[in-house]
This record gives C-alpha cells, sequence and structure tokens, in this order.
C-alpha cells in the first residue's frame, strides 16, 4: 500500500512584509480607487474637470478682451489668467476633495490597514495629477493660438505648485477632521472659497488695490503662490511687493502639521464615525 506523502510545508512559507510596503499597497490601491470614481462617478465627470477651469478663464478673458486689456502687469492676459485661475482651482479641488475623502471612504477603515489619512493623502494626490492634466491640455491650447506659454523660471512655477498644494494638502486635512466631527462645518468652509477666490488676486489685479487693503491681503499665502507663478512665467511681470514662496511654505506646513495632529488625535473618532 503506497504510502501519503506528506506536503513540503516549507514551500509554503510566506514573507512577512513591512509596515512600509503595506503602506504603499494601501496607497497604490486607494490611488486606483480614487482614480476610477473621479472619472467615472458620472457620465459628465470627465467633461466637466476640464469645462471647470476652461470656463474661468474663457468669461475672463471675454470681460478683459471687451475693456481691451492685452497686458497685466507685464504678462499677457491669457498667463496672467491661466497661472491664476488655475493655481486657485487647484487649492479649492484638493481641499474640497480631501475634506470629503474620510466619510467617502469609510467602509474602508475596517481594514486595519487602511488609514483616515491616508484616504486624505491620496485623494490630494489624484487631484493634483489631474489638475496638471488639465493645465497642460489649456496650456497648449494657449500655444496654437500664438501665445508664449514657456516660463522663464521653470523652478519657480514648480515652487508654487508644489506649495499651493501643501497648502491645499493641510488644508484638507483640518477640513476632513471637522466635517466629521462636525457636519455642518462643510457649509462654512464652502462659503470660504467665494472670497477668497477674490482676494487672492485669482481674476482681479493685487496692484490695483490700494493701501492698507493690500498689506492686509498679503497675509493670505494663496495670493504668494499665485503671484509667484505669474513671476515663474514672466520676469516682467509686476507682483505686488513682499511676494514670498517661503512664506507661502511656512504656512503649507502649519497646516500640514495642524492636520496630522488632529488626525492623530481624533482616529479613532475618525474610524468610528
Amino acid at each position: 500500500m503506497a504510502s501519503a506523502t506528506v506536503p513540503n510545508t516549507e514551500s509554503f512559507s510566506f514573507k512577512a512584509r513591512t509596515p512600509l510596503e503595506v503602506t504603499f499597497a494601501v496607497w497604490r490601491a486607494l490611488f486606483l480607487r480614487e482614480a476610477l470614481s473621479r472619472i467615472t462617478a458620472t457620465r459628465s465627470a470627465v467633461l466637466w474637470l476640464f469645462f471647470e477651469p476652461v470656463f474661468h478663464v474663457s468669461y475672463m478673458l471675454v470681460l478683459y478682451t471687451v475693456i481691451r486689456t492685452r497686458v497685466i502687469g507685464g504678462i499677457d492676459t491669457v498667463l496672467w489668467l491661466l497661472g491664476g485661475i488655475l493655481i486657485f482651482l487647484l487649492f479649492r479641488r484638493v481641499s474640497v476633495q480631501a475634506g470629503r475623502a474620510v466619510s467617502s471612504n469609510a467602509a474602508l477603515f475596517t481594514y486595519r490597514q487602511v488609514k483616515p489619512v491616508d484616504t486624505v493623502l491620496i485623494r490630494s494626490v489624484v487631484e493634483l495629477m489631474i489638475l496638471i492634466l488639465v493645465a497642460a491640455i489649456l496650456l497648449f491650447g494657449a500655444f496654437l493660438a500664438g501665445h508664449d506659454v514657456f516660463p522663464a523660471d521653470p523652478l519657480t512655477v514648480l515652487l508654487s505648485i508644489a506649495g499651493i498644494w501643501l497648502l491645499a494638502l493641510g488644508w484638507g486635512l483640518i477640513r476632513s477632521v471637522f466635517q466629521e466631527l462636525v457636519p455642518e462645518s462643510a457649509n462654512l468652509f464652502n462659503m470660504m472659497m467665494a472670497p477668497l477666490y477674490i482676494m487672492s488676486g485669482a481674476i482681479l489685479p493685487l496692484t490695483k488695490v490700494p493701501y492698507p487693503y493690500l498689506d492686509w491681503l498679503m497675509y493670505n499665502p494663496i495670493v504668494h503662490a499665485i503671484e509667484s507663478v505669474r513671476l515663474g512665467f514672466s520676469t516682467y511681470y509686476h507682483a505686488p511687493a513682499g511676494v514670498s514662496l517661503a512664506y507661502l511654505f511656512a504656512f503649507a506646513l502649519i497646516f500640514v502639521f495642524a492636520g496630522l495632529a488632529l488626525h492623530r488625535h481624533f482616529a479613532l473618532r475618525l474610524v468610528s464615525q
């Protein structure tokens, strides 16, 4: 009678993953989930991603064309509008979507590997990549229309984008905690976006603002991101005095650390809401 063979258990041994490998696996899965849901949420989701910035730039461009303004502060009006509106939309989209990340992914917190902060971070990265793609398409369209869209100082442009993304990420981290603990706070956060749009200089030249009101507006870190991008595209641009990337990054890091601290402090409540 043939003896039963005993399987070699050594061939079935599994190697335990490191915490870093687990984190990257979670981020990869969340990224794919967020990217697909962002693009396929509705039939018109992809169109709206492009239509919103195009609409903002178009109606402001028509307005400035009617009043025959070809150059603003030494820079082409088209680039001036693209720089201001796209940077502000990056801040708004990242912070708003990041603020909703925890509630949108609540079902995933049954897996102990997935943390609320992971959902906020990955959603912020997805929004950044979408806006970069949109910006590239709009700039290419402006190039075909005969505008010089190549930045004079690419490093300043990249640093400005990185700074405003970090600022939006930090604000999104803070929003995500408050919106989970106090859902009514979402209305307050959304109401803040309309005045910020005006006060950030995205569509109105700050050089036309008289003192001391201009000094007050310069406390807004979004102003420094927008004006720095415009300076990066044209060295001839007349930006308001005091524009500083260091100020932008200082605010951004404060927001990020504050948001991370809130997530750490309310970690249990965020996963049990």
